[in-house]
């Protein structure tokens, strides 16, 4: 991870976390399951429920794809839902749009459960209130790249001055602006998905779901797509839900995480608390390769003040990456000072911030 984008990524935690730790969540999920097969309609409270995937296909012939799954996802934040393949991860996201219906909770849309929505409502939401994008691109290979960026405004009803006035704008956005009157067999896989993200920014939704939209492309291509997304959540602001199996991307891209094993969370926030403090052997696993200065901060390494420390050295954010704290270490021989919203939190030493540095080099 460089370390312009993971500052990115802790300011964005922060900016995320003061406006939403009053406010309402914009998503707030509650006690979801999704069960495949003949049990699915009968289930509900049903001790059957405590058992383990295994010993439940076996017993009802159904499969458990999503187990009791709760969370919150607040105004403007890139919420990763991560995991390997099986995990649950995918299906999830398609119930949180109801493409595939929930067996059990609750999905609150800015308090609105969309269990509930009939399907005119449904339609509605999935036209104004939140958009996909998915692994593979979708596109109308008969329509040129700003008909394609503007057909969902097509869909409602928008007359083709105001959808491709829209399109035009979208598509500089993402930078496809010299592509506009191409067909989607005339680009190459980073542009057409790059006309995906255009499509679903065009209905100026409140929320945009990514079910593992670049693990088809190559990996640098896969890079810049990576760095698009954090561009443009800077630019515009949206909530963003990104599914993917991908560590590195996921400490990437996300202000918090959640990771995912046969259904189940197995830990969820912030990218630091994953890697400084995994819950179980399964996380840490997942972790054990990631360069632990790349993405913990200095409240991870400080240390408390004492009455003979020196307190007039530079001073330093506790959001602060390790990594980035090095140039401001090897200028001084005096304790940083790690400071929040003004108040000392404790002091870090030289030594400390370049063993952590060596450290993950060495990892």
């Amino acid at each position: 991870m460089q370390i312009a984008q993971a500052e990115r990524t802790r300011a964005g935690q922060a900016t995320t976390a003061d406006r939403g730790a009053t406010g309402q969540p914009t998503i707030s999920v509650r006690g979801l399951w999704k069960i495949f097969g003949p049990a699915e309609g009968k289930i509900a409270g049903s001790p059957l429920l405590e058992l383990s995937n295994a010993d439940f296909r076996l017993k009802t012939g159904s499969t458990i794809a999503v187990r009791d799954v709760s969370f919150d996802v607040r105004p403007g934040e890139v919420f990763v839902v991560m995991g390997l393949s099986g995990s649950g991860k995918s299906t999830l996201v398609r119930c949180l749009t109801r493409l595939i219906e929930p067996s059990i909770g609750e999905v609150l849309l800015d308090g609105e459960d969309i269990r509930t929505a009939d399907e005119e409502r449904l339609r509605e939401l999935r036209r104004r209130r939140f958009a996909m994008v998915f692994q593979h691109f979708g596109l109308l290979p008969h329509r040129r790249v700003i008909d394609n960026v503007a057909f969902g405004l097509e869909l409602r009803g928008e007359s083709r001055e105001q959808r491709h006035a829209r399109a035009r704008q979208m598509c500089e956005l993402v930078g496809l602006s010299a592509h506009l009157e191409s067909y989607p067999d005339q680009l190459s896989g980073g542009q057409q998905q790059r006309v995906g993200l255009a499509r679903a920014l065009a209905g100026d939704p409140e929320v945009m779901f990514f079910d593992e939209p670049f693990s088809a492309l190559d990996p640098l291509i896969r890079r810049d797509m990576q760095n698009e997304v954090i561009r443009l959540h800077h630019e515009v602001g949206k909530t963003m839900v990104f599914i993917t199996h991908d560590l590195a991307e996921a400490l990437k891209l996300g202000d918090h995480i959640v990771i995912m094993r046969d259904g189940r969370i197995v830990q969820a926030g912030r990218p630091a608390d994953l890697v400084g403090a995994p819950a179980d052997q399964y996380v840490a696993d997942f972790v054990a390769d990631v360069p632990r200065a790349n993405v913990l901060t200095l409240r991870w390494i400080m240390r408390d003040a004492q009455p003979d420390d020196p307190l007039d050295g530079p001073e330093l954010s506790s959001e602060t990456i390790i990594r980035a704290a090095v140039p401001t270490a090897v200028a001084t021989e005096k304790p940083i000072r790690v400071v929040e919203a003004g108040r000392l939190l404790g002091l870090v030493d030289r030594v400390q911030i370049l063993t952590a540095v060596a450290g993950a080099e060495g990892a």
